[in-house]
Formats: structure tokens, C-alpha cells, sequence
């Protein structure tokens, strides 16, 4: 009977510190805090408890005012380090309102998805191509497997954030339209997504792991 009663107190006591502790929570304000975006040089605000809360949410950034029209969003992780919270780009994606937009009556659309390393991740690439005119099937592959050779060989020297600033910066964009123009014109050469599947700081910590098995 004694380890009756003794199994009660403690179960009212942790009924007790759960009811105490949710007080203490209730009591808490939730605040804003300042998140910086150094990619796009901006700064944003978001609300939590605690600035450690915020390590490793994912945010979404409406772009389209900073590229001028052109309807995308990119994906964010919060990093917190010391007293200051940072944000790096996971994935960005121009939403098919706009790409529906530039296709015109009397062109093509090609398009692709890969899966290719660049420096220090492995990254998923969706390019997308608009000619200026209709062109036939060979055409439109070999636009198709150009693009994929060539952003394989451009990515794999570059970092991540390196590729995520020149996309932004449009300048990954006009270069490959360049290289395309040698087998047809086209009116439109972007990247629908780049987005980070997964770092190869990861891979190297599961490595070892299998070795050792």
C-alpha cells in the first residue's frame, strides 16, 4: 500500500510541474525578430518565443518585386549563430502563372529535370526553354540534351550559394542562352527550379557509418 501511495503523490506532483510549466509558457510573449537574407540583401521578421526557435525553419521570399515581374519564390532555412539569425536559400521556383505567360501561339517549350553535384551539394535543376518559333522533335532534343551538358559542367566547380546568385542575378540564365543559340534562337532561357536536395557535409558524416559496420 505504501508504493500505492507513493506512485500517487509522484503522479499529482508531475501533474503538478506539467500544469507549473505550462503557465510559465502561457505567461511568454511571443516577439519578432530581425532575420537577415544576404542573398538578396534583405531583412526579414519572424515570430517566436525565443530566437532559438527559430533554428532550421523554413521560410518562403515572394520575389516577384525584386526580379521585376517574374512571379518566384525561394525557400529559405533559418541558421542561428550567437545573438544573430541568417538565412540560406534551399530551393527557388518560378510559379507556372508565369511561365504560362511566355509561352506564345507558334513556339515550343522544352523542358527538363536532373539531378547533378555542384561544389559542396547535390542539387535538382529544372531548366525551361521557350523557342522563338515551332521547331521539330529533333530540335527540341537536342536543345534538351544540350542544356542538361552544359549545366552539369557548369555547376559542379560552384558552390550552392554561388549558383543560387548568379540565377538570381540572371546571369547563369544568359550565358546558357548563349550556347543554345548555336542549335536554335530562343525567346526564353530559364530555371523553373534549383533547389539543394542535399549537402555533401551530410554524405561524408553517413560514410564512415558503413565502413564500420
Amino acid at each position: 500500500m505504501g508504493n500505492l501511495n507513493t506512485d500517487k503523490e509522484e503522479e499529482i506532483k508531475g501533474q503538478e510541474n506539467n500544469y507549473k510549466n505550462k503557465m510559465a509558457i502561457g505567461k511568454k510573449k511571443k516577439k519578432f525578430f530581425d532575420v537577415e537574407i544576404p542573398i538578396i540583401k534583405k531583412t526579414t521578421h519572424l515570430y517566436a518565443y525565443r530566437l532559438e526557435q527559430l533554428n532550421d525553419r523554413l521560410i518562403r521570399y515572394d520575389l516577384t518585386r525584386i526580379l521585376r515581374g517574374k512571379n518566384a519564390l525561394l525557400q529559405l532555412r533559418v541558421h542561428i549563430k550567437g545573438d544573430e539569425a541568417t538565412c540560406v536559400a534551399r530551393e527557388l521556383k518560378i510559379l507556372p502563372t508565369f511561365l504560362r505567360k511566355m509561352v506564345r501561339k507558334g513556339t515550343n517549350y522544352v523542358e527538363s529535370s536532373f539531378s547533378t553535384p555542384c561544389k559542396n551539394s547535390q542539387l535538382r535543376i529544372k531548366p525551361f526553354l521557350i523557342t522563338r518559333k515551332k521547331v521539330s522533335r529533333a530540335v527540341r532534343k537536342a536543345l534538351r540534351e544540350k542544356v542538361i551538358q552544359e549545366l552539369i559542367a557548369y555547376v559542379k566547380d560552384k558552390t550552392s550559394e554561388e549558383i543560387f546568385q548568379e540565377v538570381l542575378k540572371n546571369q547563369l540564365q544568359k550565358s546558357l542562352s548563349l550556347k543554345l543559340k548555336k542549335i536554335y534562337p530562343l525567346s526564353l532561357c530559364e530555371i523553373r527550379v534549383l533547389k539543394v536536395e542535399s549537402e555533401k557535409a551530410d554524405k561524408e558524416e553517413k560514410e564512415p557509418d558503413k565502413k564500420t559496420q
